[in-house]
Parts: structure tokens; C-alpha cells; sequence
């Protein structure tokens, strides 16, 4: 076992009913907050409730909504100069991960001066940022329990992630009932997001015992119940489930990072604007084809924390049942496209690749087995 250190800061409020108590948790960090709310916030009234719950608390507030699903790093230091002119002390952001990574980044930009990529590359450090709270609406990418948000450059499409304790949530709101409402597409992509997140950070060569532990368990709990809340919108005990793995799951990859699927997926919503969860699920057979070999013990693993009877098989057996364990569970949810429906063409292949090995090279490194260029682009190629 490589030696580790593990530690998240992050106050989690989670349960039904705690988005109620927004008010008095931001008055403990800021007088007044910038919101940062995807578009949905406002057809479920949700963003009046907020603000409902700060004007009761005696929170002063600004909104900003300009929301997109892969959000540009311009929108990000937008957001920032905001901030600043209303004088705001406090971000909180509602809404999927895109509207989270927001609010992290608003934040951390409104006390940090240059551009947020002289940060994300290492070439300017920062000192502080404002503290931010989060309110997840989707059960899927657990922003709101670690130290990263991802954004998009506009210039060279490269998609990568600021990893800094500076922008780790204050608190978080982890309220199932936020959820009751979502379309099928939206409970499917950030709920494959879940699984995804669990199982790379598990076979993940950062991982440690904490991180593992988190990582099955999110497995687990997803697996069990992501299908009950597909089927039935309104099941509150499956969703009470699926939030918890979402954010057992964000914890995970605070420890460990991701691995190959991420590698691939950042340079085509970089430069396609691919939804995350489905340009990953998309290569996901492809990946795990690849993979699984490289780590049996911990692929193994995997299948029977997502319930497979592997009593009776071999340790090859075992780890390749995770296979099909993890296809059947995207298949039940309607998330297994292709690389084309998604517009990713073979064209496209030697800028992603490049991208992967240059911009993504730590993530790609995170994976037990390291594929080079030839290799990607069969995963790729396979995948269309």
C-alpha cells in the first residue's frame, strides 16, 4: 500500500427537505452571494426558493445564469467580474455539475487575477478565493464534495479541470428531493456519470483504502438503485441512494482521479461539445475490453459490488464479468451511444489523440494499463 493522505473539508447537508435551509447555512459565510444557477432553476421555481430562503436569512443576492453544459472559461471570468462589481462575499451555485464547476470557478477567479488556465496549468498560484456552497440538482458528477471543476478554453478547445483545495465547497446541499422531477435523459447521463466516476477512481493507480472504499460502495448504491429512479421519477428512498453514491462517488475522485474514459472524453467536449456522461459511456466497452486485465483483482471487485455471483468463477472470470455487468446497467438506461451519433467523426481522431497525450496525459497515466497513440485511436475507432 503507497502512503496517503486523505482529507475533505466539505460540510455535507444531505436528506430530504434541506434545500430549506440554504438561508441559514450561507449566512454562516457571506452577506451577500452571486448565484449561479443553471436553466432549469427557473421553470422549477427553484431559483425563487432560493432566493426566497437567503432574503429570509437577510442574504443579499445577485444571479448570474449564463449557463452552458461544457462552460467556457470566458463565461467563468464573466462571472468573476460580476462578483466583484456587486461586491458579493459568497458563490453559491444550483444546478448539474456544469453550473457547479461554475460557481467554483466564479470564485475562485473573482479573488485571483490573469486567466483561470495560468492557474490549471501551474504557471501562477493562487492565495484565496471566496467560499462557495453548492446545491447539486442532478445526481451525477459529485462536485460538491471535492476540489475540482472543469472548463473549456474557447481558443484551443482544450477541457481540463482546476484542481485546487481553494475551491472546495464550504458546504453542499445534497437534497433527493431536488431531483423528482428530472426527464429520463437527465437522470441517465449524470447517474452513468456516477458509475463511471466510482470505477475509474477505484482501478485508479492514485488509489488508496479510503478512496477505494468510497468508490465500491457509490458502485454499489448506484448500481441497486439507479434503475428504480429511471423507471420511477418519484421513488424519494431509490433517490436518497443514488445522491449519496453521486457524492460518495466525487469524494472518490478527490483521492484518486480518473482514468483512460475522462482522458478521452475532455478533448471531444472540448472540441465537439459532447455531452461528459455520453461521450464517455460511449467508449466505455471499449475501455473496459482494454482494461480489465491489467487490474482482475479490482475488476472483480467490481462485479460483485454491482451484484454478480463471482463464488464460483475464476479470477479472469470474475473480472471479466464486470464487463457486461457494466454494459447491461448502461443498456438499462438508455446510455449506450456511439462515438457517430455523437458526432464524433474519424476525421476528428488525430486532434483528440493529440489532445489526450499532451493536455490529458495525468489522467491517461491514471489508468492500469497505459495505451499509446495506436491504441486510442482503436478505442476510438471502435467506439464509432
Amino acid at each position: 500500500m503507497n502512503s496517503f493522505i486523505f482529507n475533505n473539508p466539505v460540510k455535507l447537508h444531505v436528506g430530504p427537505g434541506k434545500f430549506a435551509l440554504l438561508g441559514s447555512i450561507a449566512q454562516q459565510y457571506g452577506k451577500k452571494a452571486l448565484l449561479v444557477v443553471s436553466d432549469n432553476t427557473k421553470s422549477t421555481g427553484l431559483l425563487a426558493r432560493a432566493q426566497e430562503t437567503l432574503a429570509a436569512a437577510g442574504v443579499a443576492f445577485a444571479v448570474y445564469d449564463k449557463f452552458m453544459q461544457n462552460p467556457l472559461s470566458t463565461l467563468v471570468e464573466a462571472g468573476a467580474e460580476m462578483a466583484r462589481q456587486e461586491q458579493c462575499d459568497l458563490v453559491i451555485g444550483i444546478g448539474g455539475g456544469s453550473a457547479m464547476d461554475m460557481a467554483k470557478g466564479i470564485a475562485f477567479c473573482a479573488c485571483n487575477p490573469g486567466s483561470i488556465w495560468d492557474y490549471v496549468f501551474g504557471k501562477a498560484q493562487a492565495q484565496n478565493a471566496l467560499p462557495n456552497i453548492l446545491v447539486p440538482t442532478t445526481a451525477g458528477t459529485g462536485s460538491e464534495a471535492n476540489r475540482t471543476a472543469v472548463f473549456t478554453n474557447p481558443e484551443t478547445h482544450d477541457k481540463k479541470g482546476l484542481v485546487n483545495p481553494l475551491i472546495y465547497p464550504v458546504a453542499s446541499i445534497v437534497d433527493p428531493e431536488l431531483m423528482l422531477t428530472l426527464p429520463k435523459r437527465v437522470i441517465a447521463g449524470p447517474g452513468a456519470d456516477v458509475l463511471f466516476h466510482a470505477l475509474e477512481s477505484y482501478i485508479s493507480r492514485n488509489a488508496h483504502p479510503v478512496s477505494e472504499m468510497l468508490s465500491l460502495r457509490a458502485i454499489t448504491l448506484l448500481t441497486q438503485n439507479l434503475p428504480r429512479v429511471y423507471a420511477d421519477v418519484t421513488d424519494l428512498a431509490a433517490w436518497e441512494q443514488v445522491c449519496v453514491a453521486s457524492t460518495l462517488a466525487g469524494m472518490a475522485i478527490d483521492c484518486a482521479g480518473t482514468a483512460l474514459p475522462h482522458a478521452l472524453q475532455h478533448p471531444m467536449g472540448g472540441l465537439l461539445d459532447v455531452v461528459h456522461s455520453e461521450g464517455i459511456a460511449a467508449v466505455y466497452p471499449a475501455f473496459m475490453e482494454y482494461t480489465w486485465s491489467a487490474a482482475p483483482e479490482k475488476f472483480a471487485a467490481i462485479a460483485y459490488a454491482m451484484g454478480v455471483d463471482t463464488r464460483d468463477m475464476s479470477l479472469e472470470q470474475a473480472a471479466y464479468s464486470s464487463v457486461q455487468a457494466v454494459t447491461s446497467l448502461l443498456s438499462s438506461v438508455n446510455m449506450l451511444p456511439s462515438l457517430t451519433e455523437l458526432g464524433v467523426k474519424e476525421e476528428h481522431f488525430d486532434w483528440i489523440i493529440n489532445n489526450v497525450q499532451t493536455t490529458m496525459k495525468v489522467v491517461l497515466e491514471n489508468n492500469p494499463r497505459v495505451p499509446d497513440a495506436d491504441t486510442l485511436r482503436d478505442i476510438l475507432q471502435r467506439s464509432l
